[in-house]
């Protein structure tokens, strides 16, 4: 089964939650939204607008924090915060 998985960077929060109800319309069960360094604050916002918006019952599964170390470009490596957000849909 493939992991259905929104990765949020950029773009406006409203293309991310058409995305993530596009995965809901097909038939998953649960999503998962990741987002790294700036961009999770726009991913927070992501499952905030689908809650209040569009599935009333959107349920928070799992919130997992971590750290991830990216090479820099004059050399070394950089941690850069991540977030990954499960949400499920109930039945």
């Amino acid at each position: 089964m493939a992991e259905n998985v929104v990765l949020v960077g950029r773009k406006p929060v409203m293309n991310y939650v058409v995305a993530a109800l596009t995965f809901f319309n097909a038939g998953a069960k649960e999503i998962t939204i990741k987002a790294r360094g700036r961009a999770i604050s726009r991913a927070v916002d992501t499952v905030e607008l689908m809650r209040r918006a569009f599935i009333k019952d959107l349920e928070i599964k799992d919130i997992r924090i971590g750290t991830e170390q990216l090479p820099r470009s004059e050399g070394g490596t950089v941690n850069v915060s991540t977030i990954e957000i499960i949400v499920t849909r109930p039945e």
